[in-house]
């Protein structure tokens, strides 16, 4: 796991309307245009009931997506997550079966969208959605921004048509088709819940994408909550509506409810918004498939595990060569392969992505890593994710025999792929071994050695400050110490030792101790030229700074070169995320270009403060 260069990142420009965009699009598509008249077959007018609980049963995955995306907004999602928490091993089998599921659902989506266009313009099937898919490719490569706005565009007009097919259509109910409302026992509302949960698995799509949303901590679990909302409204009313105007007998079965709906209640009109509707729905779905599903291969190429040159970002800062080889495979899908059944079982796997996910937040609280820090946390940690965990085992099994198979024969393609190919060329270790440190106590080595939490370090310097954290104020209180030639570190460490004791009202015996302690070989953090030494103490309520200047250098034990900056920060125990915060903070200022140049020439105190500030 290496630090991830600035010019291999995606560009942050996805506000909170695109999240709900891109998720919202991702869900409303076959699950209200297809799955109703199906799934009413097996429930009955309880189908209203089974959608209803659906939405309810996705919550624990959406949580932990949440969580999981604020603390490690990286490109990649499912992958990144699983393969930071449970191991390489888990995180190829995810990425490898999210992607080939989200290209499956991508590729039904496409041709569900030239299905309803060809009674527009007259032309075959498979051209028109090979035309479709070339349309969407070139939008994504020109940047996640414009692939967005055409994202907002389809799905603002997608839900007008809806809520004017609900709005109307609650008015032509016939209450006498919802008797009797549960004809097929209690249990066959839980079977069909599991049967249209995939209704509501593009969901959490949009966390593949959280490396290019601007406020992620804020933007992500508020997108998507306000998304579910959304799609359990729809949903629910759509279905109430397509049940109480439809009869049994032609709702049973039938793979154009909505369609039929409205030719009873809104006639020809009617049959032309849904149809419009309809399209919007699967472009959305097929737009949001090729956004996510490249970032899945993005995300494994930065880490070997597939070629390198998959992590390439072209001009636009989009994932060029990943969008291509996406792009390829569903037109290839589209071709080449009965794409409605296939992308059926895609749903399965899915489910035990969702497991993944739980699992990955429960190791990653257990394991302690200080640098862990999510802007959201998952009410009802751990009951929470050990619901959704039980959720998605329930609920495969529930899905069919031929989906468990396919579930299986992904799960082999990861492993096979894995020890053939990436086993060899991934480096890096997940959480879960931070977990082993702890319990079993097999592991000395620091966790910073192991990999993830540097990764999480470099994260924390790219997501900076939350709004609450008062860095302006401790860099504007700061003592300053302009040292001269031949200053030693210990010398140093008395002087602002003293300063911090008259701030703190005392402990200036444990400052210096603790400062001592952490200047050992290796034990303070430095590299060209800056040094960031730190300590938390107990009793200790908030946090000072020291800010040292040598225009000449002083000598640091275990530093590479002379160190003209040093920023001596002291903290509280009890709130260690806030302090290694302001040390990435500190970190990230300093690493703009230029910033020691203008650090030398300063002209007294208030610039030296200016420079931390600008």
């Amino acid at each position: 796991m290496v630090k991830l260069l600035k010019f291999r990142r995606l560009k942050k420009q996805l506000s909170l309307f695109d999240v709900f965009a891109i998720s919202t699009g991702a869900m409303v598509s076959s699950g209200l245009f297809l799955l109703p008249g199906l799934a009413a077959a097996k429930a009955g007018p309880a189908v209203i009931i089974a959608y209803l609980l659906s939405g309810i049963l996705i919550l624990p995955a959406l949580l932990s997506k949440a969580e999981l995306s604020t603390a490690m907004p990286r490109a990649g999602g499912t992958y990144y997550f699983t393969s930071r928490s449970l191991g390489p091993l888990f995180g190829v089998i995810d990425g490898i079966g999210a992607w080939l599921s989200l290209v499956l659902k991508s590729s039904f989506a496409i041709v569900g969208l030239a299905a309803y266009l060809v009674y527009f313009i007259g032309l075959p099937v498979k051209p028109v959605a090979i035309s479709g898919c070339i349309l969407f490719t070139i939008l994504n490569v020109f940047g996640a921004r414009e692939a967005a706005r055409l994202q907002v565009l389809m799905v603002v007009v997608l839900i007008g048509c809806l809520i004017y097919f609900i709005g109307r259509g609650l008015f032509h109910i016939d209450t006498a088709n919802f008797t009797p409302f549960v004809p097929f026992g209690g249990l066959s509302v839980l079977g069909t819940a599991g049967f249209v949960f995939v209704s509501y698995i593009g969901l959490t799509k949009v966390s593949s994408v959280s490396e290019e949303i601007k406020n992620p901590e804020r933007n992500i679990p508020l997108g998507m909550l306000l998304s579910l909302f959304t799609a359990i409204i729809i949903y629910t009313l759509g279905t109430l509506v397509i049940v109480g105007v439809v009869p049994a007998d032609r709702l049973f079965h039938n793979l154009t409810p909505v369609e039929t709906a409205a030719s009873l209640f809104l006639g020809s009109t009617g049959i032309i918004i849904v149809s419009i509707a309809a399209i919007l729905a699967f472009a959305t779905t097929g737009n949001a498939g090729i956004l996510s599903a490249s970032r899945y291969i993005l995300a494994m190429g930065r880490d070997g595990v597939v070629p390198s040159a998959l992590s390439r970002v072209g001009r636009f800062r989009s994932p060029l060569n990943s969008i291509i080889l996406t792009s390829i495979v569903i037109l290839l899908a589209i071709v080449f392969l009965d794409v409605e059944n296939i992308a059926k079982l895609a749903g399965s796997f899915q489910l035990l992505v969702f497991a993944f996910i739980n699992v990955s937040v429960i190791l990653m609280r257990e394991s302690k890593i200080k640098s862990y820090d999510p802007g959201f946390r998952s009410p009802g940690y751990p009951w929470v994710q050990i619901m959704g965990i039980i959720v998605s085992l329930v609920l495969i099994p529930l899905l069919g025999k031929i989906s468990l198979l396919f579930t299986a024969g992904v799960v082999l393609l990861g492993l096979g792929w894995y020890f053939c190919y990436a086993r060899s060329r991934v480096t890096g270790s997940g959480a879960i071994v931070h977990v082993a440190e702890r319990v079993a106590n097999l592991l000395r080595r620091d966790a910073s050695e192991l990999g993830l939490e540097r990764e999480l370090r470099e994260i924390l310097k790219e997501k900076g400050l939350r709004s609450d954290d008062p860095y302006k104020e401790v860099v504007i209180r700061a003592s300053i110490l302009d040292v001269g030639p031949d200053t030693r570190w210990d010398e140093i460490i008395i002087s602002a030792s003293d300063l911090l004791a008259e701030r703190f009202g005392g402990f200036d015996i444990d400052i210096r101790r603790g400062l001592l302690d952490c200047s050992g070989p290796g034990k303070t953090p430095s590299e060209a030229g800056i040094a960031l030494p730190h300590v938390r103490l107990s009793g200790i309520d908030h946090h000072e700074l020291v800010i040292v200047r040598s225009r000449t250098g002083f000598y640091l034990p275990g530093a590479d070169s002379l160190i003209y900056a040093a920023f001596i920060l002291i903290g509280s125990l009890d709130n260690p995320r806030r302090h290694l915060r302001f040390l990435a903070e500190l970190a990230r200022r300093t690493d703009i270009p230029g910033f020691l140049e203008r650090w030398l020439v300063a002209d007294g105190l208030d610039e030296l403060r200016e420079v931390l500030l600008d």
